[in-house]
């Protein structure tokens, strides 16, 4: 949501280091998608209850029952291909007069995907209130991307309640965006990641107050639940910030920088970072997030040649294509991929992501999904064989097919875990 003419200070051009849950998404309706894939999970989107809104605090979020579109992951069977996921997620979420978050969302219904939005919680503080926020290491109301109007937040609001309903994730990217030396997030500490962490779920369920809007529809969801994952700054702090999070009850985290393989668990959380792909006309791999793309290409120049931005964005939409064609005849590993609401060099990142959702997300056997659906798969899979998976290296399928490779039965899933039986009456 940088660059928005609603932002009351700073930019949100961020320093970033250089360098499917099976059944993805039901219709909106709960239906299955259009022209599904036979090879599908059958997860059963579960509607919200009607009659079921209960206010929390003072009314700036609620439950309103189950999240709608969210189908329930379910364990491979034995010697059963995994699907191929792919996250695409969103650094500092909002709705500005670009109206990126609203056009994407309409991309991810389209196109059978879900995505992982990651709210920066200043995007709803009013810029009147920004003393409200204590950063860590800095004066109280400090911060390096902004703060908000009333009309941005409204507006921000509006795609964020819409966006869950359509069954994607509402994560966090924090606050205040500081990066580098002199009391950047790399520099906190675990307490001090606890308070920021805080401050972005009080922001969040106190948008009404801190706006006046005592008549506005809440968000349809308890943020103290909601929230389980996140992306820091400039992916800076990643090991203190994991330390912390897994106290709050988060499960996974995207902060740092992987090859395409399958993830495992880093402080007790699930290491669902960006990877590096194959990066056309170089020699070295590139991160999987349009910022770096951005770098390697113009510089820190957020608008560069006008004449290379066709090129430039050919070359990202390219790359994440290869790497995802890498994963999918190969080790099958979850690619994930990291994006800003940003018109960066022309908007020419923001064609090529939609063109990889249109490409990737209607293919078969792929999952399009967020954060969230992918740590459910995750949890809900034997052990054994996320441990086998791991020993796939980058592009790496199995020699003897998957039917060989996975044909030991798992181990049933423990009573209570995302895939097992339900509990007897």
């Amino acid at each position: 949501m940088a660059a928005t003419q609603r932002i009351a200070a700073g930019a949100v051009v961020a320093a970033v280091c250089a360098v499917s849950l099976a059944g993805c998404g039901a219709g909106t309706d709960g239906s299955a998608p259009a022209g599904g894939d036979p090879g599908r999970e059958k997860g059963k989107a579960a509607p919200a209850p009607k009659n079921a809104v209960r206010l929390i605090g003072d009314g700036s979020t609620a439950y309103t029952g189950a999240q709608p579109h969210l189908p329930r992951a379910e364990r491979l069977k034995s010697g059963q291909k995994p699907p191929q996921f792919v996250v695409f997620s969103w650094d500092g979420a909002g709705e500005d007069s670009q109206k990126l978050f609203s056009h994407f969302r309409e991309v991810a219904k389209e196109n059978n995907a879900t995505m992982t939005y990651f709210l920066s919680g200043v995007y709803l503080l009013p810029e009147k209130d920004r003393d409200q926020y204590q950063p860590p290491q800095h004066s109280p109301g400090r911060s390096d991307i902004g703060f908000n109007d009333e009309q941005g937040i409204a507006d921000t609001v509006k795609q964020l309640r819409l966006a869950w309903q359509e069954g994607n994730e509402i994560g966090t990217h924090f606050n205040g965006h500081f990066c580098g030396a002199g009391g950047g997030v790399g520099e906190w500490s675990v307490e001090e990641w606890k308070s920021e962490i805080s401050q972005a779920k009080q922001f969040v369920k106190t948008w009404k107050t801190n706006t006046g809007s005592k008549n506005a529809s809440p968000l349809p969801f308890d943020y103290d639940k909601e929230l389980i994952g996140a992306r820091t700054p400039c992916l800076e702090g990643q090991d203190n910030f994991t330390r912390a999070a897994g106290e709050m009850g988060f499960r996974y985290d995207s902060s740092g920088v992987n090859n395409q393989v399958w993830p495992g668990k880093k402080n007790g959380l699930w290491d669902l970072s960006m990877q590096l792909v194959p990066f056309p006309g170089h020699t070295f791999e590139q991160l999987t997030m349009d910022y770096n793309f951005m770098v390697n290409q113009s510089g820190t120049a957020t608008q560069g040649d006008p004449a290379m931005f066709d090129r430039w964005g050919d070359q990202m939409r390219d790359s994440l294509l290869r790497g995802f064609q890498r994963a999918y005849d190969g080790n099958r590993a979850p690619l994930i991929i990291g994006n800003h609401f940003e018109s960066w060099n022309g908007g020419t990142y923001m064609n090529a992501v939609e063109e990889v959702v249109k490409d990737v997300c209607n293919r078969k056997e792929v999952r399009c999904v967020s954060f969230r659906q992918l740590a459910d798969w995750l949890d809900a899979q034997d052990p054994k064989v996320l441990k086998k998976l791991r020993t796939l290296t980058v592009g790496e399928a199995p020699e003897q097919g998957w039917a060989s490779f996975l044909s030991a039965d798992p181990a049933p899933a423990p009573k209570g875990v995302p895939g097992a039986p339900a509990a007897k009456q």
